[in-house]
């Protein structure tokens, strides 16, 4: 497995928080979702990977290569935060032309091409747009200098699901020729569960897992059971558990075999948003 992305052991310590040796792997041709709660430490995590800050500990490598080493490697890595990058004065066609001297990829057909699939005016300014436009402009500019990565903090954030659904479909398309690769922080899960392949879930500074995102929808499952059914529940079966107002939600990670071993019990899909609510709300030890 060829790896687009990887970061090993990456900390930061900041007054009250501490991105805890964070360590994951980007196969090449693939999407992962970067998931949390607010505060979690995922825009400091995507800061670290490209450099933004400097981390106390670990290493990023890029196709086996750190930026440092090969500075060129900027040229094939997009990124969209959430929020224009540009002064809002500007037009399309006068970001184009900036980034045709930043970029030596820079391909300005593309970028008129993403400008008409957008439905962006080229020489109306900035300021003017829409939310959902100036993201559409963002992408728009990190997709045409040819990257073969995508690194994207919560770029879908705010916009009609419309809209959204148009962007992931580009991002899907970017990603069909399996050379190219996007890193997608988001804490919209329906988005993540329609495009992403692995999820990396970040909790108080720490991943506490990555994973397939097709292990966690369909072998994952959550037992909805009464108090006397939650104490015949095995603890080696718990990955974790919360009691809410009349019942148990218990996440297993084998939801076949809780269905066999607890016939009595409700045992239902987990959803990405029911991982990380039982993650960050719920007890670990049973």
């Amino acid at each position: 497995m060829q790896a687009s992305l990887q970061a090993e052991n990456l900390t930061k310590q900041y007054p009250g928080f501490l991105l805890d040796h964070v360590s994951f792997t980007l196969p090449k041709g693939s999407i992962m979702g970067l998931i949390g709660e607010n505060g979690a430490g995922k825009s400091t995590t995507i800061k670290a990977i490209l450099d933004l800050i400097h981390a106390d500990a670990g290493t990023v490598t890029f196709w086996g290569q750190t930026l440092s080493s090969s500075p060129p490697l900027k040229e094939d890595i997009g990124v969209v935060f959430d929020g224009i990058n540009f002064y809002e004065t500007l037009t399309p066609a006068k970001v184009g032309k900036i980034s045709a001297a930043a970029y030596r990829q820079w391909d300005d057909k593309l970028y008129r091409d993403y400008l008409t699939r957008f439905g962006l005016p080229l020489d109306k300014e900035i300021k003017s747009f829409s939310k959902g436009m100036k993201t559409k402009l963002c992408i728009a500019v990190a997709l045409s200098h040819h990257p073969k990565l995508l690194i994207l903090d919560e770029a879908t954030s705010g916009l009609d699901p419309v809209i959204r659904d148009d962007i992931l479909d580009v991002f899907l398309d970017f990603v069909q020729d399996e050379e190219h690769s996007i890193l997608m922080s988001s804490h919209i899960s329906t988005d993540l569960e329609k495009i992403a392949d692995y999820i990396t879930f970040i909790h108080q500074g720490k991943v506490l897992f990555c994973k397939s995102k097709d292990e966690l929808r369909y072998q994952y499952g959550v037992v909805r059971c009464g108090g006397e059914q939650f104490q015949a529940i095995a603890s080696e079966d718990v990955l974790v558990w919360r009691k809410e107002d009349y019942q148990y939600s218990v996440l297993v990670a084998d939801k076949d075999a809780a269905k066999r071993r607890y016939p009595n019990a409700v045992v239902d899909d987990a959803t990405i948003d029911d991982i990380l609510v039982l993650y960050v709300k719920g007890a670990q030890k049973k």
